[in-house]
């Protein structure tokens, strides 16, 4: 059964030994398409996940400045991530956002990226994937002022919240994307929200190699690894493993039309109102 992992980092040096085996194995899981993120080493260089898409057909990238490397954007990198988005296997601009756990930039400074980074996405008209870790609060005020006028959707990568959360970001048009946490013993409120999020809005990925889903937990994550995700968030929404993927398929499709063949303009599903 085709499934897409709607996240994933495979630039990155864990796979430099063995990456086409890594995709090799995720096709015959039937993991069909994967999208890498593009934050690399952060600017200079804003193209390693460009780099292989371009190597591998199932592959496509995103461009984009981690908060964790805000202190390295300018704006020459601004102007750069303009002229990336072009790039035919580039679906959209993340992940971007704010990381209060590891500070590895001043806040303020992540914030100021954060908000210029939306404003290239909007004039691009393109997705955009945000990361927010212990920074609920500030993530939403600025996605409330800066993206959510816009009309244009995104994915809340690696979803961390419960219902709450998961609600204020469909009122906002994202998608909510579960990775391998939802299969951890102390991660009932994200599955109450895997359970809650409204069929035409819900993604899996890995976040790879990050966050290996159980039975894998502790070991390198890899695309291949997602089924097992799939199958849980399945299970908690009590529909089969191939609806399950069919789902996940065709809202990929819907928000990246370049990488499924559907025509640009699909329509957006409408603002979500509520639990």
């Amino acid at each position: 059964m085709a499934l897409v992992d709607s996240h994933c980092h495979l630039d990155g040096p864990r796979f430099e030994q063995d990456r086409e085996a890594v995709i090799g194995r995720a096709l015959e899981a039937g993991v069909e398409r994967m999208l890498t993120i593009g934050s690399g080493d952060g600017p200079p260089d804003l193209e390693a996940a460009i780099r292989v898409a371009e190597r591998y057909a199932p592959v496509w990238a995103t461009v984009g400045v981690h908060p964790h490397d805000a202190a390295k954007a300018s704006g020459a990198t601004l102007a750069e991530l303009e002229s990336l988005l072009r790039h035919p296997k580039v679906l959209g601009l993340g992940e971007i956002g704010l990381d209060y756990h590891y500070d590895h930039a001043p806040r303020d400074v992540q914030q100021a990226v954060f908000r210029d980074q939306l404003s290239v996405a909007r004039a691009a008209g393109a997705p955009v994937i945000i990361h927010t870790r212990e920074a609920w609060n500030d993530t939403f005020a600025l996605l409330e002022e800066h993206w959510a006028p816009s009309g244009l959707p995104g994915i809340m990568h690696c979803f961390s919240g419960g219902p709450a959360e998961a609600a204020r970001c469909l009122a906002m048009g994202f998608y909510i994307s579960i990775a391998g946490v939802v299969t951890f013993p102390r991660s009932e409120e994200l599955r109450a929200a895997a359970r809650m999020t409204p069929e035409d809005r819900l993604l899996v990925e890995t976040d790879a190699p990050y966050l290996a889903p159980a039975p894998y937990r502790g070991k390198r994550n890899e695309p291949a690894f997602i089924v097992e995700t799939a199958k849980r968030v399945a299970a908690e929404r009590g529909a089969s493993y191939q609806e399950l993927c069919r789902t996940v398929v065709r809202n990929f499709d819907r928000l990246f039309p370049p990488a499924g063949g559907a025509p640009r303009g699909t329509p957006e599903p409408a603002p979500f109102a509520g639990a």
